[in-house]
């Protein structure tokens, strides 16, 4: 498996790095909430919410990947290979 290629443009990438610093915000907020004791409720939103950002850019990078890594893998003739692989992705994703 060829694995030298980026998946992500400058822009892409600077849009996953965005997205994964906000992630980190949210985690330093939790961790605040944790600290003062906050309600466990509001605590568990918020860990929710982390989930749910972190798959946003999960989808997005398996979005991209496929249409460029395992296309061209297809195009290349080792299409079965790279497909095999991002389903094993997408089945640890969705665990």
């Amino acid at each position: 498996m060829n694995r030298k290629h980026s998946l992500q443009s400058d822009e892409d990438k600077q849009l996953v790095l965005n997205r994964l610093k906000r992630v980190e915000g949210q985690v330093r907020g939790i961790q605040k909430m944790v600290e003062e004791d906050r309600y466990c409720v509001d605590i568990l939103v918020q860990m929710s919410a982390i989930n749910a950002a972190l798959k946003k850019v999960g989808f997005h990078l398996m979005e991209k990947h496929t249409h460029h890594c395992v296309a061209n893998a297809i195009k290349e003739g080792n299409g079965d290979a790279s497909i095999d692989e991002l389903m094993k992705v997408i089945q640890q994703f969705s665990k």
